[in-house]
C-alpha cells in the first residue's frame, strides 16, 4: 500500500507542470503543516514554502523521494489515517513489472543490456532512462483508464514502457501519442510483427522504438543491476 502510494504522489509531483502547487496539494491531503514537514525532513520551512510557491525551480528526484517519504512516515506516526483512506494495496493489474534505477542510464546502455533491437533511428545520446515498466498490452488496453495512467510511470516519466503480448504494436502507441505523457522509450517483447504505423507514430513523438526477445524473468535479472 505505501509503495503504491509513493509512486502516485511522487509520480504527480515529477509530471505536474507545477511541482510547488502538487506538493502543497498533497501536504495539505496528509493535513502536514509546512513546519512539520521541513521538521522531520531536517530543512528550513522556508525552503518547503519555496517550492511550494514556486521561488524555487522545480525539486528534483531526490528531494521528491524525501518530501514523499516524509508525508507517508508522519501519517503513520500520527496513526497512518491518510494511508487507509487511500487504501492502495496493488499495482494494476497490467503491471507486470515496475522499477526504478538507482541513477539514469543511457539508451545505449539500455540496449545493450536487453540486446534490444531498434526499429526506428530517434536515438539521442542526451536522453536517459531512470527506470522502466513491463505492461501486459492487452489488459492496459481494455482497462487503463486515464486516473491509472499514472501509474504506469513510477517516478518519472524518463522511463522505459515495456509493453508484452503485443501482435502489431499500434494500440501501444496510439494510446501513447494520444496522452500528454512520453516515455524515454517504448519496447515490444516478442511481437509477432510491428506495423510501419507504429514506428511512424513512435518517429513522429520522437520516441525510440526497440524490440527485445528476451523472456521477462530474463529481462528484469539482467536490468536489476541497474536498480
Amino acid at each position: 500500500m505505501k509503495d503504491q502510494l509513493r509512486e502516485k504522489i511522487a509520480g504527480e509531483i515529477t509530471l505536474s507542470q507545477d511541482a510547488g502547487k502538487t506538493i502543497r496539494k498533497w501536504r495539505e491531503e496528509f493535513r502536514i503543516s509546512q513546519q512539520d514537514l521541513a521538521e522531520h525532513m531536517g530543512v528550513s520551512p522556508s525552503m518547503i514554502s519555496d517550492y511550494e510557491s514556486g521561488r524555487r525551480k522545480s525539486p528534483g528526484i531526490a528531494i521528491v523521494r524525501r518530501i514523499v517519504d516524509s508525508l507517508i512516515e508522519l501519517d503513520e506516526m500520527s496513526g497512518g489515517t491518510i494511508l487507509k483512506k487511500f487504501g492502495l494495496d496493488k499495482k494494476h493489474d497490467c503491471v507486470i513489472h515496475i522499477a526504478e534505477f538507482s541513477s539514469s542510464i543511457s539508451i545505449d546502455d539500455f540496449l545493450k543490456a536487453v540486446d534490444a533491437e531498434p526499429l526506428n533511428d530517434v536515438f539521442d545520446a542526451e536522453r536517459h532512462i531512470h527506470g522502466y515498466t513491463v505492461i501486459d498490452s492487452l489488459k492496459a488496453i481494455t482497462s487503463l483508464s486515464s486516473f491509472d495512467y499514472l501509474q504506469i510511470y513510477g517516478w518519472s516519466s524518463e522511463r522505459a514502457l515495456i509493453f508484452s503480448g503485443v501482435k502489431y504494436g499500434r494500440s501501444p502507441m496510439i494510446a501513447i501519442r494520444a496522452h500528454p505523457l512520453k516515455p524515454s522509450m517504448v519496447a515490444y517483447l516478442s511481437p509477432e510483427q510491428v506495423d510501419p504505423l507504429a514506428i511512424r507514430l513512435a518517429t513522429l513523438e520522437n520516441i525510440p522504438l526497440v524490440k527485445i526477445t528476451l523472456p521477462v524473468s530474463l529481462l528484469v535479472n539482467r536490468l536489476s543491476k541497474f536498480e
